[in-house]
């Protein structure tokens, strides 16, 4: 046994190492990309059924073997649609590579200007319990859902948002698009996320939040019109009750300027 050992690992090669380590990394990588969303559901449904198949045609269940045989070519050819969302992300983040990536597009000073005129006025809107869904663009252009609402190109400050988001104006029910310290448009609709599992309590803002992270790489900051809750929405994931200070920490790393990278595909979602 210990001579079958060593003369396997002495065919073993560093090329062989490294192709292995690579393998399991993009594996690692792929599962903290869908991890915590609705595909791990159906990743694990799809190994049921594998499992189910193999025990099958180990007990000789024929007719059953068959049928899941069956079941498992028609779920291949699914897969595609199914996991849509996913696929589309990870493709939009492969092309957020060097030569199709933007170099940045705010430095530390513009970010803080920035972020004191939104918490200023997400604050003031909380406080007066008034709906507002602010999205910030990163790196994956947003301009067909800037051509939804109102375009604007507009300086951002307290004041101006306020007023975008006063109740019974046509622009208060929209979402207002953030391009760097301009508000490119307002009044702009965004996708609904399609997870049932989410609390009841959630309206339409937060649901439109969570499916527009789930298929871009923008922030967005929601204020909840009958509690004044403000939340952030990022990658899919909602964190509730937030006050000026949080806000601002969440933002920040958004904010400021930096290069990105091919590695950004492995990162879609933040460390928690």
């Amino acid at each position: 046994m210990l001579l079958q050992i060593r003369g396997i690992l002495s065919t073993v090669t560093l090329l062989d190492i490294l192709d292995v380590v690579l393998v399991a990394f993009v594996l690692y990588k792929s599962y903290a990309l869908i991890k915590d969303t609705r595909a791990v559901a159906l990743l694990k449904g799809l190994v049921v059924l594998l499992f189910a198949t193999l025990v099958s045609k180990w007990l000789g269940l024929n007719v059953v073997n068959w049928l899941l045989q069956k079941s498992m070519t028609v779920v291949l050819v699914a897969l595609p649609v199914v996991f849509q969302p996913e696929l589309r992300r990870a493709l939009e983040q492969l092309g957020r590579g060097k030569i199709f990536s933007k170099t940045g597009f705010m430095n530390e000073e513009e970010a803080e200007s920035l972020l004191a005129e939104v918490t200023r006025a997400v604050t003031s809107l909380s406080k007066n319990k008034i709906g507002a869904l602010l999205v910030f663009e990163r790196a994956i252009g947003l301009n067909d859902y800037i051509e939804t609402g109102m375009k604007i190109d507009g300086l951002v400050s307290s004041e101006f948002l306020t007023n975008i988001f006063i109740p019974n104006t046509p622009m208060h029910d929209g979402a207002v698009i953030i391009r760097g310290n301009r508000v490119m448009a307002a009044g702009c609709l965004l996708p609904l996320t399609e997870d049932r599992t989410l609390n009841k309590e959630l309206g339409t803002r937060h649901r439109a939040a969570i499916g527009m992270t789930e298929q871009t790489d923008s922030v967005v900051v929601v204020v909840s019109e009958e509690t004044g809750t403000i939340s952030y929405v990022y990658g899919g994931r909602l964190t509730r009750y937030l006050d000026s200070e949080t806000l601002k920490d969440k933002l920040r790393p958004f904010l400021v300027s930096k290069q990105v990278s091919f590695t950004d595909f492995f990162n879609w979602r933040p460390s928690q």
